[in-house]
């Protein structure tokens, strides 16, 4: 029997989350104060979990998993397998090409975002709080939380960007399954929602506006705490549990990657993917190609690499990355996860220092969503619309001559079951 599918044992699942913060070539530009108005780093202190905090601004290369969050891991199906895209490879008559993919849709809520909602809300918990606030994009990381809440005993509040919320009404349901309430925005329930709301009851939202919403609701509540759900290091921190199983996977296997690619919107998923073989790079000189795709609706990794705000209403200090402007309006698209002004900081570094290259495709999402249908018909299931950029590139840098003989890696950040709404628009299915 030719096996496809590689997977670790549970007691072989990692028990420290990797920063990269200690390998990089010269410390990470730090958050800075806008230069006028309350004070930012003030503002986040009184609105996100401490312990979240201190992971921030940690220079430690390995931070210690609590035996509680990876007992959480495991229940929510950690490890997860890394799979050989032997029918794909068959498909697209690749001969000499190895695909490989990591399968983070197999969460609980379908993506790769219960790894940091599980850990963001134990720390809530940990520290007294009752209730956590945050805002979501394509819905997986407002799903997640709403998970990582319900299984900590914790209320949970989502501000969900309009547009998205208008069309994704099973999985608006699945966010109070769980418990959470959940609100369109700009909503009528915070002030800065209100403001925009007012002049436009219709008003497609977006993630920045998505973020201050969430800040504000749990400034106004002691019993409250901001988890955010993708740009800053201890997010990206937590997430490299993918890439740690994945390093031992490939260990296992005899393999290493000679590029790996994913999608990017604020960096969460591409950077745990990626950050502990980027560490390699760093330090012990491997050569690797690390491609991150994206949308050209929002293609903050080709913006400007300078400091700006991470939200609409200029609530959060000004962090140094890529960006296209904190109020850049974006078109909505189906995989609106990517729909973001700026990536994070980390990965901004790194893309400035020329580690990290990136495409992004046509707005109209059409090359993306055709090219990922040769995965789905291949390997049999269904991936996000997020996902499915990173697939589409991953299939396109395997049909390269000159990357015959290599090793490609990608990782499948969600599934798309509560998303075929998006892809029949866009491909005429119906």
């Amino acid at each position: 029997m030719e096996v496809n599918q590689f997977s670790l044992p549970v007691d072989a699942l990692p028990k420290k989350w990797y920063n990269i913060a200690p390998d990089l070539p010269e410390p990470l530009p730090p958050p800075k104060e806008p230069g006028s108005g309350p004070s930012r780093m003030e503002f986040l202190g009184r609105t996100m979990v401490h312990e979240c905090l201190r992971q921030e601004a940690s220079t430690d290369r390995w931070i210690p998993i609590p035996e509680e969050i990876r007992e959480l891991y495991i229940q929510a199906g950690r490890p997860r397998p890394l799979c050989r895209a032997k029918r794909l490879e068959k498909l697209l008559g690749l001969k000499k090409v190895r695909l490989y993919y990591k399968r983070e849709d197999l969460s609980p809520t379908g993506s790769h975002k219960v790894n940091t909602a599980l850990a963001q809300a134990y720390y809530a918990k940990q520290e007294g709080y009752e209730r956590l606030t945050t805002e979501t994009g394509a819905g997986q990381w407002g799903t997640a939380l709403a998970y990582g809440a319900a299984l900590v005993g914790l209320k949970c509040t989502v501000y969900w960007v309009r547009s998205v919320y208008n069309w994704k009404a099973d999985r608006r349901a699945l966010m109070k399954m769980f418990g959470a309430e959940v609100f369109a925005s700009p909503s009528n329930n915070t002030e800065f929602g209100r403001s925009l709301y007012e002049k436009d009851k219709n008003h497609d939202g977006s993630l920045g506006i998505a973020i201050s919403e969430g800040l504000e609701d749990a400034l106004g509540d002691e019993k409250a705490v901001y988890c955010l759900g993708s740009v800053l290091n201890h997010v990206l921190m937590h997430q490299t549990i993918i890439g740690l199983e994945t390093k031992k996977q490939f260990e296992l296997l005899g393999e290493y990657p000679d590029i790996m690619i994913s999608c990017l919107g604020g960096g969460s998923n591409f950077g745990g993917f990626i950050l502990p073989f980027v560490g390699d790079v760093l330090t012990q000189g491997k050569k690797i190609k690390f491609i991150a795709a994206q949308s050209e609706v929002a293609p903050n990794l080709q913006g400007e690499y300078r400091y700006d705000f991470a939200d609409v209403a200029e609530t959060t200090p000004l962090l140094k990355m890529y960006t296209l402007g904190h109020k850049t309006e974006m078109k909505p698209i189906r995989g609106d996860g990517l729909r973001y002004h700026g990536c994070s900081p980390i990965l901004s570094y790194l893309r400035n220092k020329g580690y990290i290259d990136t495409i992004a495709y046509p707005g109209d999402e059409k090359r993306v969503f055709e090219t990922m249908r040769l995965f789905v018909e291949a390997e049999g299931f269904l991936p996000a619309p997020e996902s499915s950029y990173g697939i589409a590139k991953a299939i396109e840098e395997a049909r390269k001559p000159e990357n015959a003989g290599k090793v490609i890696a990608f990782n499948v950040s969600g599934h798309g079951f509560m998303d075929m709404v998006g892809f029949s628009d866009v491909l005429g299915l119906l």
